[in-house]
């Protein structure tokens, strides 16, 4: 294993390259370590992670590193697979048949069929010239025996980086195997297209664009805030979870939204291409520069949601007509305001219009507010209370007040009902006591 040793703490000296008389700074280490994310594939699982694991706590015993464990998380990448491929079957009398068909006794032929003659039918792909027949679908891994390669560089040639590194984001979350459809890229290109029109203008009567941007310096308006940070904070949860397609599709609705204004204030925008700048980071680079900026936007700091404006102030109600649902209603959510107190209080502190503090007015009023399911973090804060160095009897009182009720299940046996029943037993589901009663 002497060879595996240097190769399995490469990571270390990424914390410290130049360091002649160390492996790693002490203090580096403890400033950098342990890695975060390692994101590699399942081959990697044992031939690099488990010896990494072995040398990174060898290191531990003689006080090179700090911690037990050299990674933190661990994300293993899906595969992207080649185009699908579509194959129909023959009999030995080469007539064309349905895979799976009663015809289908023995001994059948394949043949690949090109993409321009199939077509979807419910959830099956057939011919488009019979479409009796149905056609086997398949997505294979890349490789050169098959013809199905994907040269990247063929991609960047023709839509390029940035659309190819969009595209591979968009196709589905990371730790999924994907699909690679040359359809597809195209219409991230055009979502990049756009998003360049929107900042720069469109273009010019012999294909060229003007200097600069279209932006103003307006202030931008409430609605425009909202659809920002409603932007930043999806992108920014997506990109946090590795659902990068996510976070693309939360951007093309921003993209959207923001066709529709009259003005594009330059904040707004600036904000946008930060946004952007992971997943397409050469346009966005550009257009930065575009907007006036004189440093390169590597060294921004990433946009953060202000939950003010992630707050809508009116509520969606489903109209329903005979129990369909035939259109919607927009509201304003009206609160208990009370002036004196300068607070919002709950209905049960209103009697009568005043405060059951103080006896101060209380007025109906719209106002944005923020609701909360609280019962989603029950189950978080009874797990959490484990970990907590707190007097166990606080952590007693804790886990009663939440009060997560099990349950229980009780089967009774009825006798001399007078009927006839298919199950004599009766089973019930309860969280509280009941109170059984017979009558004589």
């Amino acid at each position: 294993m002497p060879q595996w040793a240097g190769s399995c703490w490469y990571y270390l000296r990424f914390m410290d390259p130049k360091n002649t008389e160390a492996l790693v700074d002490k203090k580096k280490e403890m400033y950098w370590g342990p890695v975060d994310v390692y994101v590699g594939g399942a081959e990697h699982s044992v031939l690099h992670l488990l010896y990494a694991r072995f040398w990174h706590k060898v290191l531990y015993d003689i006080g090179v590193v700090s911690t037990k464990e050299p990674f933190q998380c661990l994300i293993n990448q899906g595969l992207i697979l080649g185009e699908v491929e579509y194959t129909a079957c023959r009999d030995a009398d080469g007539k064309l048949i349905s895979p799976g068909s009663a015809d289908v006794l023995t001994e059948y032929f394949q043949e690949r069929v090109p993409v321009e003659k199939v077509m979807k039918s419910g959830d099956s792909f057939v011919l488009k010239e019979n479409p009796s027949i149905r056609l086997i679908a398949r997505a294979h891994k890349m490789s050169k025996s098959r013809g199905n390669v994907i040269n990247p560089d063929d991609v960047v040639l023709e839509y390029g980086a940035d659309s190819l590194r969009l595209y591979e984001m968009f196709m589905g979350p990371l730790r999924d195997s994907k699909t690679w459809s040359t359809g597809g890229i195209e219409g991230v290109h055009r979502f990049l297209g756009r998003t360049w029109r929107l900042v720069v203008g469109q273009p010019l009567p012999d294909g060229s664009f003007r200097d600069g941007t279209v932006t103003t310096d307006d202030e931008p308006t409430l609605d425009q805030l909202r659809s920002l940070h409603k932007c930043i904070g999806k992108v920014t949860e997506e990109i946090e979870g590795t659902r990068f397609n996510t976070g693309i599709s939360a951007m093309m609705e921003f993209l959207n939204a923001a066709y529709k204004w009259d003005k594009h204030p330059r904040s707004i925008i600036e904000a946008f291409v930060l946004l952007l700048s992971p997943y397409a980071p050469h346009m966005a680079e550009e257009l930065w520069f575009r907007l006036g900026n004189s440093n390169s936007l590597a060294y921004e700091n990433f946009p953060k949601a202000n939950l003010e404006y992630m707050k809508d102030s009116t509520v969606v109600l489903p109209v329903q007509i005979n129990g369909k649902t035939r259109g919607t209603i927009q509201a304003e959510v009206p609160v208990n305001w009370c002036p004196a107190l300068d607070t919002v209080l709950p209905n049960e502190e209103v009697i009568d219009g005043v405060s059951e503090r103080g006896g101060h007015p209380v007025i109906r009023k719209p106002m944005h507010q923020w609701m909360l399911k609280i019962t989603a973090y029950a189950d978080c804060l009874l797990e959490d209370l484990y970990g907590l160095d707190w007097p166990e009897s606080i952590k007693k009182m804790q886990r009663n007040w939440i009060g997560r009720l099990e349950g229980a299940e009780l089967k009774f046996c009825v006798l001399n009902l007078g009927i006839w029943l298919w199950h004599p037993n009766i089973h019930c589901y309860c969280r509280w006591c009941l109170t059984l009663r017979e009558n004589m």
